[in-house]
């Protein structure tokens, strides 16, 4: 197999469109998808209002069960949403796949193992009407020294590379990830971030799916949080992690004891003791902090926030959990009858 394919000079994300605001990168309206029937249905996504701006890096986030990979297999076209309206690039999502203006790159399938890593990129390169040269396509996905090894000698972090690599050769407008470092080691993963820092750089609008939270926070500009098929969380990572609860941490004066002293402030928050000092878990924690200053009951007080990965297990535990500020609250907990990442 050639190792080459014809490239256009062109670039492939160009559009003629006529002059006017660009459309966002991805608009969905009241989204249902729903499997089954009757009382055995199974609300996969279940109402998703959500608009993403073009340039934005959103971090998509949720548990097992959650809707996500639902919601982006229908942001691909792989399926038509139940009810809703659902628009990418201004397009519907199948066509804005089919000219080359979405990339993407999934956990799993999609790779013959008999290939080599080049030989596969230009295979698919051959199927496009326009896209990037392959050697450029190797170089920004960091493959290029695996280029000649085979598909089927490939870690699955390099695996991954190669999927990114294929999702870069149209050079699309918008690029989904499903998970995209899974496989990868702790170096790997963090060169596949720096690569991916410099295609947000030129103006992509990245929309990825992640179980670390780290990630998200590092890379993100963006978090949706979602649960049950809705969105429980919408906005940048500081006010994400603004909704949970805060720590005060300090040494105890008295009199009494700190429980005694939450019951007499009217707090509910949990008391704990650890090292020497007492931690008041609250969300308004500069209330807080007042009265026991102001009381003289504590001395050398430390405040911390919360961090995305208490949000997420807060928001994410079981029970209906607290709607996000012009969401709704999720009815139930249902899970898709495929598996959900």
């Amino acid at each position: 197999m050639n190792s080459t394919a014809p490239t256009a000079t062109a670039s492939p994300g160009a559009t003629t469109d006529n002059p006017g605001p660009a459309p966002s990168a991805l608009r969905a309206s009241q989204v249902h998808q729903q499997f089954g029937g009757g009382a055995a249905a199974v609300h996969a996504v279940n109402g998703v209002d959500l608009e993403i701006r073009r340039g934005e890096i959103v971090a998509l986030l949720g548990p097992n069960g959650a809707g996500k990979t639902t919601f982006l297999d229908l942001v691909l076209g792989f399926a038509h949403p139940t009810s809703g309206s659902l628009s990418v690039l201004g397009r519907t999502p199948r066509q804005a796949v089919l000219e080359g203006r979405v990339g993407a790159v999934l956990q799993t399938g999609g790779l013959l193992h008999d290939l080599t890593v080049r030989e596969t990129v230009s295979m698919v390169a051959a199927c496009h009407a326009r896209h990037l040269p392959v050697a450029t396509v190797l170089e920004r996905a960091g493959a290029t020294a695996i280029a000649s090894r085979r598909v089927r000698k490939c870690s699955g972090g390099e695996q991954q590379r190669l999927r990114f690599a294929l999702a870069l050769l149209t050079e699309p407008d918008l690029l989904l990830l499903d998970e995209p470092t899974a496989g990868m080691d702790v170096r790997a993963r963090k060169e596949f971030w720096e690569t991916m820092q410099l295609e947000a750089e030129r103006g992509r609008t990245v929309v990825f799916a992640t179980h670390f939270l780290q990630e998200a926070s590092d890379f993100a500009d963006r978090i949706v949080l979602m649960r049950a098929g809705r969105i429980v969380v919408d906005g940048p990572v500081d006010e994400v992690t603004d909704t949970g609860h805060r720590t005060v941490s300090a040494l105890w004066d008295g009199p009494g004891t700190p429980e005694e002293a939450a019951a007499k402030l009217g707090l509910s928050d949990a008391v704990t003791h650890q090292n020497g000092r007492v931690r008041f878990t609250a969300r308004d924690t500069d209330r807080l902090a007042h009265l026991l200053l102001a009381g003289e009951l504590a001395h050398d007080l430390t405040i911390t926030a919360a961090s995305l990965d208490e949000v997420f297990l807060d928001l994410t535990a079981d029970g209906p959990p607290a709607p996000a500020a012009g969401t709704a609250d999720p009815r139930h907990d249902s899970r898709s009858s495929r598996k959900e990442n």
